[in-house]
């Protein structure tokens, strides 16, 4: 499909907010980095437990989630809390009703320690499985 000059109607607001579920849900982690937990909705924020996590370290955890499916794709951010500016949060795995996130400490090995209770946002994006 080509979108032409003539297609496009300014008229047609998105609103202030685009994006595809407004109101997600909260959740914090309990007891350390590698406990799961369970939130379900399309999109939210996830606040990690602050047990320090070594340089060069991680710890992953499975986030359960009944609207998630296996051929979704969910995306993940830091919104704020990371102490160490070589932390990552990434998805290494979406499977039906979860996904795993894995939060990696990128500091060399006499570098800082991560303690923050970082704070990541997601939304899950609905996706066809082939």
């Amino acid at each position: 499909m080509t979108i032409q000059e003539r297609d496009y109607n300014p008229s047609v607001s998105l609103g202030s907010k685009i994006g595809m579920f407004a109101g997600g849900a909260v959740v914090t982690q309990a007891t350390n980095r590698t406990t799961g937990v369970t939130i379900n909705a399309l999109s939210g924020a996830i606040t990690t437990n602050n047990t320090s996590l070594a340089a060069e370290g991680a710890a992953s955890f499975v986030v359960t989630n009944n609207s998630v499916e296996v051929g979704d794709v969910v995306l993940v951010s830091q919104r704020s809390g990371a102490v160490g500016v070589m932390t990552d949060v990434v998805v290494i795995a979406v499977a039906a009703g979860s996904f795993t996130l894995a939060v990696m400490n990128g500091n060399v090995a006499a570098g800082t320690a991560e303690t923050g209770a970082i704070i990541v946002n997601f939304i899950v994006l609905k996706a066809v499985s082939a």
